[in-house]
């Protein structure tokens, strides 16, 4: 690979003549790839065992695995299954070091495509609040696609400048994850746009971005709450000297991040101060492990932001585009739920036009006013003249155990079919049918005259297996 002269001399100043040498190197050697367990739905075990290849565990990761470079997990009936998610290895260190606990109210800010989002939400377990912001429109449907299939409950999506989250939820999270855009260094392998783009400028642009970014942060986090800052980038600029920023507010500290097979940290000689708490961030090289490389710190915030404002509740009395849905409203929804055996908490249903939508339970409507929503939770269906159609979000969250009606496709073949499009030969079923692979959803089918018309999304459709 023929990398940008300026880039080669920068990294030739900041590190050894043996570690540049192996670094250069590494850009040689084809990319690593790898997937991680979606817990929401299966265990690790559960995971490998319906998956056609081999595996091999990434250290810092318990779910995270590496795989054939040939492979193309994207094929296969366990991913559309939402049983593991495809993501780069190193890109799974930031929601191991932030690992928040069932019940916390977590930020990702900037989500897409959704990897450390679905991390993220493995680890709530159902439980608390995941908000998903991702400000690139196209970018955040693939970031909804992705929440959609992992079978997520709690999270509501975002389409926002992270500035304008503050009014809805100042110092409101728990935990917070900034993956920042960053001028990509380590993704010169996998995006030769990363590689063509770069320039010293471009770092230069991104660091002023990534400090505006943090003052955000520092108005939606509480107080005692904790942050991870990382990208994919070497530059001195965009990590370790954003941190020293922000401990230089008075209101941060850093705090160790330990993860196993990672032993690279921060350099305090790289920051204007020589802030020895930059050692306590961990530097992640591609010369020294097998992935991209990644920059990763964790903050505590132990001191609240000088700037004091109302409530949320006081703030918000834009009009909503959800609203609460109404007995009447919820009628169809409900003659469907009974009709498969189905339940669900009405109080917490809110309706977009003919759509409706169920909110995370920890969450008030009043949040999202004013607010970009693509998505305010899981989208339960649409009201069609006189009666509910299921949507495929509702598929996918869904246990067979809690659903009247299933039909269960052991065989690949068919399960294939049904991903195709095509109809699907009935048993017994009748009416709404959730279409179930080994047990696990892949979406809806409705039987009737011994034939389950497919319901599977077409923009998903496959063409061949």
């Amino acid at each position: 690979m023929e990398l940008p002269e300026k880039f080669k001399s920068r990294m030739q100043g900041l590190l050894p003549e043996k570690d540049w040498q192996a670094l250069a190197a590494s850009y040689d050697r084809p990319p690593f790839k790898g997937i991680r367990t979606n817990t929401l739905k299966t265990r690790n075990e559960g995971m490998q065992r319906l998956v056609p290849f081999a595996t091999e565990a990434v250290p810092w990761c318990p779910t995270g695995f590496y795989i054939d470079p040939e492979i193309r997990p994207g094929k296969q009936l366990a991913y559309y299954a939402g049983l593991y998610y495809v993501q780069e290895p190193t890109a799974m260190t930031p929601a191991e070091a932030l690992d928040p606990k069932p019940g916390d109210w977590v930020l990702d800010l900037c989500a897409a495509p959704g990897g450390k989002t679905t991390q993220l939400a493995c680890k709530l377990q159902g439980q608390g609040l995941l908000v998903a912001n991702e400000l690139v429109k196209n970018r955040s449907a693939i970031l909804a696609s992705n929440v959609e299939r992992m079978g997520i409950t709690n999270c509501v999506i975002l389409n926002e400048f992270p500035e304008r989250l503050i009014d809805n939820f100042e110092v409101a999270f728990d935990k917070i994850l900034v993956d920042a855009p960053c001028s990509g260094e380590g993704m010169f392998r996998k995006e030769p746009a990363a590689l063509s783009e770069w320039s010293e400028e471009r770092v230069a642009l991104c660091a002023a971005r990534q400090k505006k970014i943090l003052e955000t942060v520092d108005r939606l986090l509480k107080p005692g709450g904790e942050m991870v800052y990382s990208t994919c980038t070497f530059a001195p600029e965009e990590n370790e000297q954003v941190v020293a920023a922000l401990l230089g507010t008075g209101r941060y500290q850093t705090l160790p991040v330990q993860l196993p097979g990672l032993t690279d940290h921060g350099v305090p000689a790289w920051t204007e101060e020589g802030n020895p708490a930059v050692a306590e961030t961990l530097r992640i090289m591609p010369n020294h492990v097998q992935g991209e490389g990644h920059f990763v710190a964790k903050l505590k915030k132990t001191a609240s932001s000088p700037v004091e404002s109302r409530s949320a509740k006081q703030k918000n009395k834009k009009p909503m585009r959800f609203v609460s849905a109404k007995a009447r409203e919820l009628a169809d929804f409900e003659d469907f739920s009974k009709a498969v055996g189905w339940s669900a908490s009405k109080k917490d249903i809110v309706r977009y036009q003919d759509r409706l939508y169920r909110l995370p339970p920890d969450l008030e409507l009043f949040r999202l006013s004013g607010l970009r929503v693509l998505r305010p939770g899981v989208a339960l269906g649409t009201q069609k003249k006189g009666r509910f159609e299921p949507s495929h979000t509702l598929a996918m969250t869904l246990k067979p155990q809690t659903f009247g009606c299933c039909h269960d496709m052991k065989a690949e073949e068919e399960a294939y079919a049904y991903l195709k499009g095509e109809p699907v030969p009935a048993q017994n079923e009748k009416g709404w049918t959730l279409m179930t692979w080994n047990g696990f959803p892949l979406g809806f089918g409705k039987a009737s005259q011994g034939t389950i018309k497919n319901h599977f999304p077409k923009g998903l459709r496959i063409y061949k297996k």
